[in-house]
């Protein structure tokens, strides 16, 4: 599988796909792409920064 590292660290946040796509202004489909492809380091570093912040967001709740 693809980007598994990145899916894993979403799922150990208890974060979903969708709630990534939605930060990034994409849609749920475009994300799920998106993964099909290994991406590359940069822009994994990017969507962790996204999953943190969506955590510090619920914490924030």
């Amino acid at each position: 599988m693809k980007n598994k590292d990145l899916r894993d660290y979403a799922k150990s946040k208890a974060v979903k796909l969708w709630e990534i796509a939605d930060k990034l202004g994409i849609c749920e489909m475009t994300m799920t792409r998106k993964l099909r492809y290994e991406l590359p380091t940069d822009e994994k570093e990017r969507i962790k920064g996204i999953i943190d912040e969506i955590v510090k967001e619920r914490e924030g709740e």
